[in-house]
């Protein structure tokens, strides 16, 4: 089983991808919590609801018991300026969050967290972002089309809700880590 985490300190991603199959998604919304230590506390305690849910709920369909989970994902922070929509305070407290985040998974479930670029992530699912399009809506587009258990909410203007896309590149880097770790045993 992977874990794919797409950590942000507006919306973070989670997903979980079992014997190749999406048997989980969802998001944490951080956007009301001020500074990074308000941030880390609602991540912290949505990220033990989490190991909770996978230790204890038998029911629950991605249960230990069934599934051990053996790698965990999480998408590379940036580390360059892109024109119009990072800033070094930005890309900062960014990364410092990711951090902070990157340790807790470890810490909880005793995984070291392998890190995936976007890029690489979506390449690993098949997904080509062509030239002049914006790679958040491809990858929404396109788990819409070929993952039958992902499922968009929309706004009254029919619009996909904000955590949509983050939900979607935490399922891209679940995926990814999925078909990584399958070469990895196959070529092994």
């Amino acid at each position: 089983m992977i874990i794919g985490f797409d950590i942000s300190t507006s919306i973070t991603g989670v997903a979980i991808v079992a014997e190749g199959e999406l048997v989980y998604y969802d998001s944490i919304d951080l956007r009301k919590y001020k500074d990074v230590f308000d941030k880390t506390t609602a991540f912290k305690e949505k990220l033990l609801d989490l190991y909770e849910m996978y230790q204890l709920d038998s029911d629950f369909p991605w249960g230990n018991a069934d599934y051990p989970i053996e790698n965990i994902y999480i998408e590379q922070s940036l580390h360059m300026f892109m024109g119009g929509k990072s800033s070094a305070k930005t890309l900062s407290t960014l990364t410092r969050f990711n951090g902070i985040a990157s340790w807790l998974i470890y810490e909880l479930f005793e995984i070291k967290p392998k890190f995936i670029g976007a890029t690489t992530a979506r390449k690993q699912a098949g997904i080509k972002v062509p030239r002049g399009q914006k790679a958040k809506q491809v990858v929404l587009e396109h788990l819409l089309r070929n993952e039958p258990a992902f499922k968009v909410e929309y706004t009254r203007h029919n619009n996909p809700k904000p955590d949509s896309y983050d939900k979607a590149d935490a399922i891209i880097i679940a995926k990814a880590g999925w078909n990584i770790e399958n070469e990895n045993v196959e070529m092994g």
